[in-house]
């Protein structure tokens, strides 16, 4: 099956288990390749009403050491990555490049959990009373900005390229079906293809109940369709998320035509087939 994850997090951040115990998940899984990909330190006034900032902030260069003793280890029975997610906000792209380059990491996966400084994905509550007129603005506003963070240059991998469905997924859904979204989502995905990124696919959404994987099925076809790399991601928070619904994922990559995964080691994209 898939025997590569390339987006984990761990208790550093809003995860709940150690470095340690998240690679030893994924060995016990038998994966192949396990990425770590712990989130970035964000500028001052980027935040959510709970937040992970300060322990992360307190504690990043042991993250970095303990990801590298865990490759150490493992090293001829898994390969494990030192990635990072970064979250993209178009007007701090000056602290996005020098955090990109605070060390050597393998990937660097570009995120969008922003929008100015609204953390879109932290609470239904603060979609619950917007129109639908207001979610169709947000969603618009999403795919300039991933096509931003593409032509940015910083990234390998684009994660969860539809999480701004999350809280309104029926009425992400009515907005796909009309011809404009379908053609902002093509450009954002043609400058992905363009950067040499691959498009993440992750089962994370399934987790969280939505009914399908990240991204959903138009957008997959649309991939399909410009022959943009896909990377494989459970987005795991905990051990047991390690490579959950694997199995789901591949069928559903193969409904669109795909074989073959990519992951990055030292910023270049190696293919792996997958069953």
């Amino acid at each position: 099956m898939i025997s590569i994850d390339c987006h984990a997090h761990t208790a550093y951040s809003h995860g709940k288990d150690s470095v340690g115990d998240m690679v030893a998940a994924a060995a016990e899984k038998g994966l192949a390749v396990f990425g770590l990909s712990e989130h970035s330190l964000r500028p001052p006034g980027y935040g959510y009403a709970s937040d992970y900032q300060e322990r992360l902030a307190a504690n990043f260069p042991s993250y970095i050491a303990e990801v590298l003793e865990e490759r150490r280890k493992y090293q001829g029975r898994m390969t494990v990555l030192l990635g990072l997610e970064l979250d993209y906000i178009p007007a701090e792209e000056a602290f996005a490049r020098k955090a990109c380059a605070a060390a050597a990491y393998d990937y660097v996966i570009g995120g969008l959990h922003f929008q100015e400084h609204w953390g879109f994905d932290g609470s239904a509550a603060e979609w619950a009373n917007l129109s639908t007129q207001t979610c169709r603005e947000h969603f618009v506003r999403y795919y300039h900005d991933l096509e931003k963070m593409a032509c940015s240059g910083l990234f390998q991998i684009a994660a969860h390229p539809d999480l701004i469905k999350l809280f309104r997924p029926d009425d992400f859904q009515a907005w796909l079906d009309e011809p404009d979204a379908l053609a902002l989502i093509r450009r954002s995905l043609a400058a992905i293809k363009e950067q040499g990124m691959a498009l993440e696919v992750s089962s994370a959404a399934l987790r969280k109940g939505l009914g399908e994987p990240y991204p959903a099925p138009p957008i997959m076809a649309l991939a399909a369709e410009l022959g943009l790399p896909i990377s494989f991601a459970s987005d795991a928070h905990a051990a047991g998320d390690v490579a959950w619904g694997f199995g789901e994922l591949a069928a559903y990559a193969h409904r669109f035509g795909y074989t073959e995964s990519v992951w990055f080691q030292q910023k270049s994209m190696i293919s792996r087939p997958f069953s």
